[in-house]
């Protein structure tokens, strides 16, 4: 059954370990459109393009019928998972959603604020519809 896996959790969790351990998956994250040749380059004003150009990488490749798909974002709330969950109904994929947790102590390796992340931490959502 053709599968979309949605990796939730704060910056530093280990998403994108977790994603890259996933063999033969596709795997996508509004990270990677920060990475201008090999350097990661963060600007927030551009963060909507970014999770856009994420959901329409998951598209394309469900239109593919990629068999399993690994999503890695933070995630933190409900409407951040509708357009994932749109996209499943509509290309026939069940979903698997993982929460993340840095239980390990592990950095971010993005820099992001300790202030940013505990605002992220407070609006982080466990329970879903």
């Amino acid at each position: 059954m053709k599968t979309l896996v949605l990796l939730r959790g704060l910056p530093g969790a280990g998403k994108s370990t977790l994603a890259s351990m996933f063999n033969g998956a596709a795997h996508f994250e509004a990270d990677m459109y920060f990475m201008i040749d090999g350097e990661y380059k963060f600007d927030g004003s551009k963060l909507p393009e970014a999770h856009q150009l994420c959901q329409l990488w998951t598209k394309n490749a469900m239109k593919d019928s990629t068999e399993t798909i690994v999503v890695s974002n933070t995630l933190t709330q409900q409407w951040e998972l509708d357009k994932y969950y749109e996209l499943a109904k509509e290309h026939d994929y069940r979903v698997i959603s993982l929460v993340v947790e840095n239980r390990h102590g592990g950095k971010n390796i993005h820099n992001v604020p300790d202030e940013v992340l505990d605002k992220m931490e407070e609006r982080f959502e466990l329970k879903l519809k």
